[in-house]
């Protein structure tokens, strides 16, 4: 069974190994990673970790078509050998780490647990700042633990989805939440979506559906833990990086309330620590991967120190500072904003053509 994860990064080199050594525990067996124009050496890191047969590494530095970087990398992938080759597929960003609950842990365990599915919405669950302030170079996944409750109202960004689906030809373009363009409707039909608690989903999550249904439990059998902010000097390096999608619009505050959640707390996604420490360990042994690693770290602290006599910058670091975290909304309030935003929920677009 070939399970292919398809990145996309710039300027993350330093988030790079933990990501990978992840994925790799939980049962991934290709990684299809796109660089796109990276200062940071995080397109040297992919180069050597290619050499070494771990991932395919491609170029994608530009330029970029109208629909954004992440969807020029997406249509790139939609010829590539390692998707038309792959059994189940998966595009992830590196701030979103897969975790299961069922069984071992493993992908494997996942498709036992839902062996009728085609496709399986993995939700989101975010992870707040924690109020930490400074970057560090500890796991982002031991780091960041208070995290969204388990059932939220709102926003219903906090309830978005990525998609592992299988790969038989009914959907002929990948997508940055669910695979595209289906190619037989009469197929469609016979394929089959579920959600992590064991529940089909109908025809609209097959089409053009973004997120779950929030105001319920979306994590029974597995989650996607979601760390969309890291330390608040991060987030500034984040906003600098530019975004991968709506590369138009710079990060703010707006993006930082609406999921700086820290309410709740899970550790669940430790039990993969063991396995993750010594597949890291195993890639550090490479002594110029391990150089090319340290590089990325020490350009972090660089860039900060950098882009804070740029004032964006430095006032957005200002208003994080001063910004308390999300709390979670009553059902009253909840009722109101549903309302509010109703005719916008339902003319939500899904992603743009390619």
């Amino acid at each position: 069974m070939r399970f292919l994860a398809i990145l996309t990064v710039r300027n993350e080199g330093a988030f790079l190994l933990e990501w990978l050594a992840h994925h790799r525990a939980i049962g991934f067996t290709n990684f299809l990673v796109f660089s796109n124009n990276c200062q940071d050496g995080t397109d040297k890191i992919l180069d050597r970790l290619d050499e070494s047969g771990l991932i395919t590494h491609v170029r994608n530095d530009g330029p970029y078509d109208k629909s954004g970087i992440q969807f020029t990398a997406l249509k790139t992938a939609d010829k590539h050998s390692l998707v038309k080759e792959a059994d189940w597929i998966l595009s992830l960003d590196v701030d979103e780490f897969v975790n299961i609950h069922t069984g071992d842990g493993q992908l494997a365990d996942l498709l036992r647990t839902l062996p009728d599915a085609d496709a399986i919405t993995l939700t989101w669950r975010l992870f707040g700042n924690g109020d930490q302030v400074r970057y560090s170079t500890d796991p982002v996944t031991e780091t960041f633990t208070r995290c969204a409750p388990a059932v939220i109202n709102w926003p219903w960004r906090a309830a978005m989805f990525k998609t592992l689906y299988r790969n038989d030809g009914t959907y002929r373009k990948t997508g940055v939440h669910r695979p595209r363009s289906v190619k037989d409707d009469d197929q469609l039909e016979t394929y089959r979506w579920f959600d992590c608690e064991g529940r089909e989903l109908g025809r609209q999550f097959k089409t053009k559906r973004l997120f779950s249904n929030y105001g319920q439990s979306n994590f029974k059998y597995a989650q996607l833990n979601h760390y969309a902010l890291g330390a608040m000097e991060s987030f500034v390096l984040k906003a600098d990086r530019g975004r991968a999608v709506h590369s138009d619009q710079m990060l703010d505050v707006d993006y930082w309330v609406e999921r700086n959640f820290n309410m709740d707390s899970d550790t669940s996604i430790a039990r993969y620590t063991p396995m993750r420490d010594a597949l890291m360990a195993e890639m550090l042994e490479d002594k110029k991967l391990q150089r090319l690693h340290e590089k990325a770290t020490a350009w972090r602290h660089a860039r900060f120190r950098q882009v804070m006599q740029e004032e964006p910058f430095r006032a957005l670091f200002a208003r994080l500072m001063m910004t308390p975290p999300s709390r979670s909304i009553n059902t009253t309030t909840a009722r109101t904003l549903s309302g509010f935003a109703a005719m916008g929920r339902r003319k939500l677009a899904p992603e743009p053509k390619r």
